[in-house]
């Protein structure tokens, strides 16, 4: 199996998507070697645009290089686990609290709809739109700083659900559904503390489901 061509405009974020999403089809599983010169043959762009294309996934934190390792997806630890989503419940409670944009609300409704209608097409498919769901939140809040952040673990946070659902599919979709229903009437309602605790809440229970399968692994 070789990777998609990139078009050739010779970008660094063409790769990036591209290996980005090599990462997330499970071509590329956490803890596998990337070499510059493999992949600027599989994409038809020279090492330079590969190189800085891996060094864009490097600030997403989805990729890691050392001096004389080379670079390599990140694996999937538990304390990457505990950082990476104990970071992302401040964040969520925060973009919660705080999105109040009428488009990107009536973007978050039509998501949740979506998510209701499309639950027998899979969970690779609902993950799409847990993520899209989130983005949108995020945007409501129209905070430029808060929708960086969130961009700065979105890349591991998508990764990590990958290996969740990976784990436990049946999990996932017995909840999905239903956490996000409630959390898109919670930031519609009046109370806010239950809406804080019921984001941060929503974070944890995916965090708790990964760390059971690392400690079983």
């Amino acid at each position: 199996m070789s990777l998609p061509r990139a078009a050739r405009r010779g970008l660094a974020e063409e790769s990036a998507d591209r290996i980005r999403d090599a990462i997330f089809d499970g071509f590329f599983p956490p803890g596998a070697s990337l070499r510059e010169v493999d992949l600027a043959k599989d994409l038809d762009v020279s090492r330079g645009s590969v190189r800085e294309g891996l060094a864009l996934l490097e600030r997403e934190g989805l990729v890691h290089s050392a001096w004389h390792r080379g670079t390599h997806v990140i694996d999937v630890t538990p304390r990457d686990v505990e950082e990476v989503y104990t970071v992302r419940a401040a964040l969520d409670r925060l973009a919660a609290l705080t999105a109040t944009d009428p488009d990107a609300l009536a973007a978050m409704d039509d998501i949740v709809a979506a998510m209701a209608a499309d639950i027998d097409r899979g969970a690779a498919h609902l993950l799409a739109l847990d993520i899209a769901f989130h983005d949108t939140v995020y945007a409501a809040t129209g905070n430029s700083r808060l929708i960086q952040a969130w961009q700065a673990v979105r890349s591991q946070v998508y990764l990590f659900q990958l290996r969740r659902i990976a784990t436990n599919q049946q999990d996932y979709l017995a909840r999905v559904v239903v956490e996000h229903t409630e959390l898109a009437a919670l930031i519609r309602g009046n109370d806010r503390d239950l809406l804080a605790r019921t984001a941060e809440e929503h974070v944890h229970s995916a965090r708790r489901a990964l760390l059971r399968h690392l400690a079983q692994r």
